[in-house]
């Protein structure tokens, strides 16, 4: 979860899916709905990943969700942790916030502002694979 639902927790979103079980839920959500940033397309297709594989991605609010029964919120901005603390309040829900920087501030040439996105979609990489190693994938059978 993060603030608009369309750079931070989307890329969260794809990155979680391709590492983890295919019976796991996974949705991303944001405090508000924003626009899709084509700059999220450009940084997960370099690792093979995409935010279209099946429809296009819309930019939902948790309210949009529609399974509203969570073990985990991952909040990756401080008004979505807010927000999610506060829904969560008498849930046995574990919500656990993740820092993650705004790949929007960065400013200059357009692979200034791309090495951006990659360093969000990295440092999210490193912290979903560390939370997550008990249900990743089983790895594919090698010929």
């Amino acid at each position: 979860m993060c603030g608009q639902n369309s750079i931070r927790s989307p890329m969260a979103e794809a990155i979680a899916k391709s590492l983890l079980q295919p019976d796991i839920y996974i949705q991303s959500a944001g405090v508000r709905s924003g626009e899709p940033d084509p700059f999220v397309d450009v940084v997960l297709e370099e690792i093979g990943l995409s935010l279209n594989s099946k429809r296009p991605h819309k930019p939902r609010t948790l309210e949009e969700i529609e399974d509203d029964f969570f073990d985990l919120i991952v909040t990756l901005t401080p008004e979505a942790h807010h927000v999610a603390l506060e829904l969560t309040g008498s849930s046995p829900v574990d919500v656990v916030y993740w820092p993650t920087m705004d790949p929007t501030a960065t400013t200059g040439t357009r692979d200034q502002v791309l090495d951006a996105y990659r360093a969000v979609r990295d440092h999210l990489w490193k912290l979903i694979d560390r939370r997550m190693k008990p249900i990743r994938r089983p790895p594919a059978p090698s010929n």
